[in-house]
């Protein structure tokens, strides 16, 4: 049976969408949607991992919402809402609780880095949300899916148990006319764009996050321009000038993440933008850096704080591309239930 491309991916409202989510996954997306049926997701079941105080997190799905739109995701061509109004995730995670091995979960390295040493006290959807993960994907059966470095083994496990089904229920799944056995693909990584990897601005080794306690770390969407040049005036870097060749960042990992994040900010190469800054200090650098942050980021900045003005306009929005993604994952779930051997009308 021919398996259609389908792209899905989401981002979790837990704290400001910030440049490393615009660089690395957001510019990605809105150029998959001219190519490929897009499935664009809130991920708030999965933000419910860890404490969230209700009002806040109504807010932040909207404000997410807004970030995706104003960064250029159409609405129109691409399907977008968020994961607890479509019910088929949580029914299809716990199936999917059931194909999964607790050996499997247990190596997933983000659990033990977000549980660090209170991993008793974690909740239990922290350390099986993997498993919702691979729900989320394969609800629509996804082929593809934009991932960044820290999300491959999740995606990993995605496909283990993608094959774990199509295996344990082989019989099943022909019976009702995949002759193959093949119920559900297994879905690719999509690693591209301008920056898969933006590090923190306070220090080169880590990538940039919303976890981060300092928020000088991050480039928020939200952030004006006085607070962008801020930030970036504060990033961290070496006493060394600016190399001309991609070669002399090797070591300076701060350097190298500001050089990254300005060539993706201006669409030039890397080689490209050391040619015209080598030799140049950091100090002259960052200004040319806030200024192409601040021409980049506040048009996008400014549609998000008109559109949460209209929360209700928002939810329209989610509204609809709720009710396009119950129909696209429906049928599907009507086979899966009938190929675990659940009656159902």
């Amino acid at each position: 049976m021919t398996i259609k491309e389908r792209v899905f991916s989401g981002m979790q409202p837990t704290g400001s969408l910030h440049l490393g989510n615009y660089l690395g996954a957001m510019l990605q997306w809105i150029e998959l949607q001219k190519t490929h049926e897009c499935i664009y997701c809130v991920v708030d079941l999965h933000a419910i991992t860890v404490w969230q105080e209700p009002a806040e997190l109504r807010r932040s799905i909207r404000q997410v919402t807004a970030a995706y739109i104003a960064a250029g995701l159409d609405p129109e061509k691409s399907i977008l809402f968020n994961q607890s109004q479509v019910s088929a995730h949580a029914e299809l995670a716990w199936i999917f609780n059931c194909v999964a091995r607790l050996g499997w979960l247990g190596r997933m390295t983000q659990f033990k880095e977000k549980a660090g040493k209170d991993r008793e006290k974690a909740s239990v959807g922290l350390y099986a949300y993997p498993n919702l993960m691979a729900a989320d994907i394969l609800a629509y059966k996804a082929t593809h899916v934009p991932v960044g470095d820290d999300q491959k083994q999740h995606l990993e496990l995605s496909r283990d148990i993608a094959q774990k089904f199509n295996n344990d229920y082989r019989e099943q799944i022909e019976s009702i006319g995949y002759t193959d056995g093949i119920f559900f693909p297994q879905p690719e990584p999509v690693i591209t764009g301008p920056a898969t990897r933006v590090m923190s601005l306070r220090d080169g080794t880590k990538k940039m996050s919303k976890s981060d306690p300092s928020d000088l770390s991050r480039i928020n969407l939200t952030d004006d321009k006085d607070t962008i040049a801020k930030k970036v005036q504060k990033a961290k870097t070496d006493p060394e000038p600016l190399p001309s060749e991609p070669d002399g960042l090797k070591g300076r990992p701060e350097a190298e993440n500001l050089v990254g994040i300005y060539a993706a900010l201006v669409g030039d190469p890397v080689t490209k933008v050391l040619t015209d800054v080598g030799g140049a200090q950091f100090s002259s650098f960052k200004k040319t850096l806030a200024e192409a942050a601040v021409e980049r980021l506040a048009p996008l900045t400014s549609e998000a704080a008109r559109m949460m003005q209209d929360p209700a306009g928002i939810d329209r929005i989610l509204a609809d591309g709720s009710e396009r993604a119950r129909e696209l994952a429906a049928p599907i779930m009507a086979e899966v239930k009938e190929i675990v051997g659940f009656i159902h009308y």
